[in-house]
């Protein structure tokens, strides 16, 4: 029995291992966005580290990654799935990591004094794309449908699934670029900014969960969708990109 739900649990991980993440617009407009609100200390060591490169050059790293076999021990850090009953903290971690998980290591490595210069950079860019995925709401969906991606939908008469909606649909079918879209967000004060950047990973992580349990209400497998959904959902988009980028400079600043 417990070899059957190991090889379950390898075989959802595997099966998301295909799978996008916030689009490649998405990821560079959080890092875009955290790299506005850096401090001058750790722009500076950031810039070293990663040879000149913006947060939004390196932001899609970790996917990128997936091409080389010997990376896929890190599928499973791109996501968390556990009951929406529960709290991440009430349920068992997952033998093959998640993305709370990931994120504590990297920031372990990077933090680390005797860490070689290859791992930080390694970690660092890990950990760019990793606190952007956090705040993609269908990474923290449920296992049985994999975060939505077993939940068929059409967008624009296209063949598409909940996951890809928040993935990718609704932020490519905007037309912008990562720096237009950055650019474009609502404008916060500095008490704003603050308080998004308050909490922790475990309070980011149940915020996520929440938001993704009315997703799941949003759609009904099968649906055409259009306009309306997008012009429903967009600021919640918004305000998803925002925290993210926000958070993954209050990260990085605490670091540097």
């Amino acid at each position: 029995m417990k070899r059957l739900v190991l090889f379950f649990l390898l075989t959802v991980q595997l099966s998301f291992a295909g799978t996008p993440f916030w689009s490649k617009t998405g990821h560079r407009a959080i890092g875009e966005i955290a790299q506005q609100h850096l401090t001058r200390k750790a722009k500076k060591a950031i810039a070293k580290l990663l040879n000149g490169q913006s947060l939004a050059a390196v932001s899609n790293f970790a996917d990128e990654i997936k091409a080389d076999s010997n990376y896929r021990k890190f599928s499973a850090w791109h996501y968390v799935n556990y009951p929406e009953d529960k709290t991440y903290l009430d349920v068992e971690p997952s033998p093959y990591g998640d993305i709370i998980i990931g994120i504590q290591k990297c920031i372990q490595i990077v933090k680390n004094e005797n860490s070689s210069e290859t791992d930080k950079v390694f970690y660092l860019k890990m950990l760019i794309h990793l606190v952007g995925d956090l705040h993609q709401p269908m990474h923290v969906g449920r296992l049985e449908d994999r975060g939505g991606n077993d939940i068929q939908v059409q967008w624009f008469n296209r063949e598409s699934n909940l996951h890809k909606i928040w993935d990718a649909n609704m932020i490519d079918d905007y037309g912008m670029s990562y720096t237009e879209l950055a650019a474009s967000l609502p404008k916060l004060t500095k008490k704003q900014r603050k308080e998004i950047q308050q909490g922790n990973l475990y309070i980011w992580v149940e915020e996520s969960q929440d938001l993704a349990n009315k997703l799941y209400e949003s759609v009904e497998v099968g649906e055409k969708l259009y306009y309306r959904y997008g012009y429903t959902w967009w600021s919640t988009v918004e305000q998803q990109l925002q925290k993210g980028g926000l958070r993954l400079a209050k990260i990085l600043n605490d670091l540097f």
